[in-house]
C-alpha cells in the first residue's frame, strides 16, 4: 500500500500541501485544510483516499448539522409508533439507532479516510462537540450502554472555507494547512491536467484575463479554480482562440463572463469600470 501522498495525474498538489498531508497521517492527527471555495479542498480528501488505497467516508456539514449526527441518531418517534402497533422490534433499541459517519469510520474493517467537509458552516459549538471523539477515537451510546471504539484510527481531513473562526481547543488538535490560491504557473499545470490539448496561446491569454479579473479592486466574489476550469471548458466548446478573447481594456467584460462573475454587483462593477475607461480616452 502507498504510504505517502504526492498528488496524482489528476490532482496537482503543491509540495507544502503534500508535506501537510503526510505529516497529519504520520502524527495521526486530523488535517484541517482552509482556503477559499473552489481551491480543491474536498477533492483533496478523495485524492488522498485514492493514493493511500483506502475507502472514503464523506460527511458534508450543513448549517443545521449537529455533532451528534456524526455519531448516531436515535429514532424515538419510530420506536413509539412501533410500540403502539405492537411491533416486536421495539424490544431491541438498536433497531432505532442510525449510525453516523464517525461510527461508520470507527466500525470499518480497515483504515478509512474520513472527510468532514465545510466544518465552518455549522454552529460554533460543532467542532468543540467532536473534541473527545476525535481525541480518544471513541464515544458512548447512551441508549444501549455500549462504547464504540475505532477499530482502526481513520485519516481525518476537515475542510473550512475560512468563513468563521474555529475554537482554539479544536485547532490545537489539528495539523493545519492553508491552501493559497494557485499562482499562474500552478494554475496552468492544473488546467493542463483537465485540458491536456489546450493551446499555449489560448491558455496564456485566458490566464492573463483571469488574474486581471481576480485582482480587480472591489470585487465581491473572486472567481476560483473551479470557475476558471468551467470558463475554459466553455471557451474550448465554442472553439474560441486567443484573438477572440481580446477586450477593450482590462476592465471590459470577458467572453462568457457568466462562468467567472457570479453576482450582478460584480458584473455592474466591470460595466462601470469599462464605461469610465472609455470616457477617459
Amino acid at each position: 500500500m502507498t504510504t505517502r501522498f504526492e498528488g496524482s495525474a489528476t490532482y496537482v498538489a503543491t509540495a507544502d500541501l503534500a508535506v501537510a498531508v503526510n505529516a497529519a497521517v504520520t502524527l495521526q492527527r486530523p488535517l484541517l485544510v482552509k482556503g477559499e471555495p473552489g481551491t480543491g479542498k474536498t477533492e483533496l480528501a478523495r485524492q488522498v483516499a485514492q493514493a493511500l488505497n483506502l475507502p472514503l467516508i464523506e460527511w458534508h456539514v450543513k448549517s443545521t448539522t449537529k455533532a451528534q449526527q456524526g455519531l448516531y441518531e436515535y429514532d424515538a418517534v419510530s420506536r413509539l409508533r412501533d410500540s403502539q402497533l405492537g411491533d416486536a422490534r421495539v424490544h431491541e433499541v438498536g433497531n432505532y439507532i442510525r449510525k453516523g459517519k464517525l461510527w461508520q469510520a470507527f466500525d470499518a474493517p480497515g483504515r478509512v479516510v474520513l472527510l468532514i467537509d465545510e466544518v465552518d458552516k455549522a454552529d460554533i459549538e460543532f467542532p468543540n462537540d467532536l473534541l473527545q471523539e476525535l481525541d480518544r477515537m471513541e464515544f458512548h451510546v447512551y441508549e444501549t450502554g455500549e462504547t464504540i471504539r475505532a477499530r482502526h484510527r481513520p485519516v481525518v481531513i476537515i475542510t473550512s472555507n475560512n468563513e468563521k473562526d474555529l475554537p482554539d481547543a479544536f485547532l490545537r488538535r489539528c495539523f493545519f494547512h492553508f491552501i493559497r490560491f494557485p499562482d499562474a504557473e500552478t494554475l496552468a499545470a492544473i488546467i493542463k491536467v483537465h485540458f491536456p490539448d489546450i493551446k499555449d496561446a489560448l491558455l496564456g491569454t485566458a490566464l492573463t484575463q483571469f488574474f486581471e479579473i481576480r485582482e480587480t479592486a472591489g470585487l465581491k466574489k473572486k472567481p476560483s479554480t473551479s470557475e476558471v476550469l468551467d470558463w475554459l471548458k466553455l471557451l474550448l466548446a465554442e472553439d474560441l482562440g486567443p484573438e477572440d478573447l481580446r477586450r477593450e481594456g482590462k476592465h471590459a467584460l470577458p467572453k462568457l463572463h457568466g462562468a467567472l462573475l457570479k453576482n450582478e454587483q460584480d458584473v455592474h462593477l466591470f460595466e462601470r469600470l469599462a464605461f469610465m475607461a472609455r470616457g477617459q480616452r
